[in-house]
Formats: structure tokens, sequence, C-alpha cells
């Protein structure tokens, strides 16, 4: 458990969270939104609050008080004023995964009761059919994108309009909405298919622990600028992102798309981002390409002391043309939803880049760990916030177990299931399925899922992810996926596989070769040269490639039982 460093506000639900804030730092401003290529529009933490006000007034004159309330869109300031009026007043929010295809949208509506959606304009066709079909609760479509009501569909901005005139003539109905900050107030589904998912259920109290223990440790405040990328309807994007810029009376802006993250980095000047390991491979690529045109790639593998020895302030005049193309103003980099690799960890922080890695569940709301100036290790999610405990569970010879928390930011429950929610929390701790090491001081490295993990005969543990981060480092390779394979009647025959992701131009350029065939000889190659690295229990004994991604969720995790199914399926077919 860490220390607090900083002061914070205090606070016991969202709707105090905005009333504080919003006294606090009402003229800042809390948008930036983009309406042309050099013209911008802002929008004032004021603002953002009397929008909140309007809409959930309007919302309760719909007869929506206490119902439940869904969010689906891309990220943008209406979906996050759309999802605060709900829940700061007027009844339980369910954002949506906006890569949902239609029958899971349809079942996902169904199981959670949903009367009322927001949505922007691509989903319009689908809900329309959800709706008549009435095998949902379903009965208002509000419109993230219309100007104004239009056959049978709400307008947001409109009823924003109507929520104003009802406040002008009294209506105080949202503006006085007490909250009970220990009931469930948001509904969440967990990754995986429509009948696997879970709905995990939060309460305004679960999501301010977090909020006021994150305050407390990381060193941000009103004068940062937040990068909005990651889908909103995922918790770590919404209470680490959204929420959590609100919060401090930060400025947020939104990402053009992955394509245009550097891009919108210096264009926005961002000094906060939270993103995915992916993201920040990609950044580094980018970061890479510069180092090599100045000659600085090899200064930096070279000279050591250059940066080891060197304050992260020194780091960052050293190479301040690298900062510049990110905008000059980046402060703090959070790394999470999946391992980070140590490797691009060290090379940004010898940049002067301050990339920390932090750790949570949807259940946990969900952060349980983060790194900071204070607290930090490479490849540790630092030590757990000021809230939250953790330990580990039947610890193995190697001090490996599972890693299990209790906190103010747990969750209520699994909805509507109680033997999940019996499995997964004893005596008020969580069980995260994630196996974890904790050294002397109290950092958490994590090794892998507890459900991914692959036992060979002999015993050994086998953690995909560790391998995967090796495998990911050779040329050419976009992705893999580590997999046991059963090679004879014996069960417990299992060998090491991986599939292997690859860019087909990259690899012919880096290894002089055309065609398949010839690719996977160089891949093969390389993945040799792994195995000598390793202890023989480990070695890859077999390789597949292809150049389809791998199935991930919305924050980039690999889905490993589909993946799974999908090479079992196409072996069957080859046989």
């Amino acid at each position: 458990m860490s220390e607090r460093l900083y002061d914070y506000m205090k606070i016991t639900d969202l709707k105090d969270m905005l009333k504080k804030s919003g006294d606090k730092f009402g003229n800042k401003i809390a948008y930036k939104l983009r309406i042309d290529k050099n013209k911008y529009r802002t929008i004032t933490h004021k603002q953002v609050r009397e929008m909140v006000d309007a809409l959930g007034t309007a919302l309760i004159d719909m007869k929506l008080k206490n119902k439940r309330i869904a969010v689906i869109g891309e990220n943008r300031y209406e979906w996050e004023i759309a999802y605060l009026s709900i829940v700061c007043g007027t009844g339980i929010v369910v954002p949506l995964d906006k890569s949902l295809p239609e029958p899971e949208l349809a079942s996902l509506i169904e199981r959670s009761e949903i009367e009322a959606i927001f949505y922007s304009k691509k989903y319009e066709e689908s809900l329309k059919k959800i709706k008549l079909s009435g095998t949902s609760n379903l009965k208002h479509l509000i419109s993230m994108d219309l100007t104004e009501h239009k056959d049978g569909i709400y307008s947001e901005l409109e009823l924003i309009e109507q929520g104003k005139k009802l406040i002008k003539n009294g209506n105080r109905e949202f503006i006085d909405a007490k909250i009970n900050n220990e009931i469930m107030n948001i509904m969440l589904f967990t990754s995986g298919t429509t009948s696997a998912s879970k709905i995990v259920a939060l309460s305004h109290k679960n999501i301010c622990s977090n909020l006021m223990d994150l305050a407390s440790v990381l060193d941000v405040n009103s004068d940062d600028i937040f990068l909005s990328f990651l889908p909103l309807h995922h918790v770590f994007e919404c209470t680490v992102g959204f929420l959590f810029s609100l919060y401090i009376g930060a400025q947020t802006v939104f990402c053009d798309g992955i394509r245009h993250i550097v891009e919108n980095m210096n264009e926005y000047k961002i000094s906060v981002m939270a993103s995915v390991p992916a993201i920040y491979e990609g950044i580094y690529k980018i970061i890479r390409k510069k180092l090599d045109k100045q000659g600085k790639a090899e200064l930096i593998r070279e000279n050591k002391k250059l940066y080891i020895n060197a304050s992260m302030e020194e780091r960052k005049k050293i190479f301040k043309d690298i900062h510049d193309m990110l905008g000059g103003n980046v402060k703090l980099m959070i790394s999470g939803a999946a391992s980070l690799d140590a490797t691009i960890e060290n090379n940004f922080r010898a940049l002067g880049l301050n990339l920390v890695q932090a750790y949570g569940l949807t259940e946990t709301s969900p952060v349980v760990a983060i790194g900071n100036k204070k607290y930090y290790k490479v490849g540790s999610i630092g030590k757990t916030l000021p809230s939250v405990e953790a330990k580990l569970d039947n610890i193995d010879k190697d001090g490996v177990g599972e890693l299990v928390v209790k906190g103010p930011n747990i969750m209520l429950e699994y909805y509507g299931n109680k033997k999940a929610t019996k499995d997964s929390i004893i005596d008020n701790w969580f069980y995260t399925g994630d196996l974890a090491k904790i050294d002397e001081e109290g950092y958490i490295f994590i090794r892998g899922r507890k459900k991914s993990v692959i036992v060979l005969k002999n015993g050994k543990n086998i953690f995909p992810e560790e391998m995967e981060n090796l495998v990911n480092k050779i040329e050419g390779v976009e992705e893999s996926f580590i997999f046991g394979m059963q090679m004879s009647e014996d069960v417990n025959d299992i060998k090491i596989f991986v599939k292997i992701i690859y860019n087909q131009e990259t690899a012919e350029n880096v290894y002089k070769v055309k065609g398949e065939e010839n690719i996977y000889k160089k891949l093969c190659e390389q993945v040799k040269e792994i195995n000598q690295s390793m202890p023989k229990y480990k070695a890859i004994r077999g390789v597949l490639i292809s150049q389809k991604p791998l199935i991930k969720t919305a924050t980039n995790k690999i889905k490993r039982e589909k993946n799974l199914e999908v090479i079992i399926k196409e072996s069957k077919k080859n046989k």
C-alpha cells in the first residue's frame, strides 16, 4: 500500500465531485473540440455541469427516474455528458462496447433491461430494429448527432435545451436528487461472449475511492491536458481518463484515431494519457525512426550513463527534439489493460518520458496499483493505491501466487450471478485471477492470468504473456499468441506453440525473401534463437503464421479461448 503524496479533494459521490470541482475549476476549459482543420470549440467545466443538470432534468421529465439507460458510441463529449446525466441523479448507467455486432448488442440491451439509450449515428438502424423487435424494455432512442427530435428519436442537444427551460421554471428534481453511494449505479459487462460476459455492479463509492486515491499519488492537476483514446465504455478510460480529468479540473481532447496519436499529442500539447502497451509500442517505433535519422539510437545503447545517471528533467533536455515531436508537454503516460514490455518501458524513460504501469480490472473500478514518481520499478505495476490492500494466495516455490485485493473500490457483485460473486469475493477479498509476485518493498509484478498458465508435464509453469513479449520483438512480427498443444494420448504431454501475426512488407524487406513459405522459414529461425536463450522446457516447438489479426478485447487483450478455438478449427480443416 502506497502513501498519499499529494493533497486531494474529498468526495462522496460523482454528483458531489461535479459540484466541488465545478465550483473550483468552473472557468477552466474541460473540452477542446475540433470543428475544422484549424478551428476549435471549447467547453468550460461550468458549462459541463450546466449541461449535465439540464439533461438529467429532461431525463427525469421523460419518466426515466431509477431506470437503466445505456450509452454507446465513439469517444466524444456528448457521451460523457450523457453518462453523468444518468448516473448523477437519474438512474443506472450502462456503458456498452461500441464494437458489438447487432445480435450481441440486442442481447446485452435485453439482459440489462435498458429502457433508453444514447447513441452515435452509426448505431441508429440497429437500435431501431432492436426497439421494434419488442424483445427488450427499450423505449427511447436518444441521438448524440441529431439537433432536434425527429421521427420518434430524441436529440440529446434538444433535451439539454428542454432541461434548461425546466430548471428555469423551477424544476429541481435532478439538481436536488440524493445519491446513495453504496448501491449499484453503474452496470458494466466484462469482455467475452454475450452469454459468458458477467455484469459488474459498481457504486459511486467504488469509483470515487479510485479518483481520490489516484489524485493522492499522481502529480497531475487542473493545468493538465488529457488525450482520450481508449474506448470510453471501458472502465480504465472511463475512470482514469474521463472522470479523473473532470475531478481534477483538467482539459480533455479526443484523439482523431490510432494513426493520429503522435500528431494529436503535438497539436494539443498533451501532458497526460492512459493507453495500452500496443499504443506505446507504436509511438516508440515513430520515435525510433527519428532517433535513427539523428544517429542517436546507437548513442542510447552505448552511452548508458547518459540516461541512467541523469534525472528525468535532464533527459528531457538531452532529447528535447523527441519531446517537441510529442508536443513538448508530456508529463505522465500510463500503460494499463495488458502487460508492458520492460524494454519499451526502459526506452521511454531513457528519453525522459515518464511511462508508468497501472493494473486493475473492471471489478476494481479499475485501478488496484500504479507506478508514480516515488514508487516505481521497471516491470512492476507499482504499489497498491492508498486505500487498497493486496496479498498473494496459494504461493508456489517461486513466490508466485494469485493476487487478492481488498478496498472500497471492489465491486458490489456480479449482478444476477450469486455463484460467480461468491467464488470471487471471499471475506471481502477479491480474487483477481492474475498471478503475481510481491517483493519485500511491496512492488507488485504481474506474471499472467491464472487461466492462461500452461502447466507442463514436469510441473513447470509457462506464462504466455512473458514469452509473447519475446516473440513480439522479432522484426516483422506484429503480435503473437503462445499456447499449449497436447502431443499424444497423455493429457499432460503439452508442448509450446506460437501463432505469429506478421507484416508481409516488413518481413520481406528485413529478410530479403518473398512469399509466405520463405517468410515462415525466416521467422522459425528467429524463434529458434529465442529458444536458445531460454530453459529447454520453455522451448517453442511449433510455429504457425498468419496475417489476420488475433481476436482481442476493446483494450487489446488477447481473447485466448477464442483464438485457440480458431487454431483448432483451422487445424482440423487442414487435416
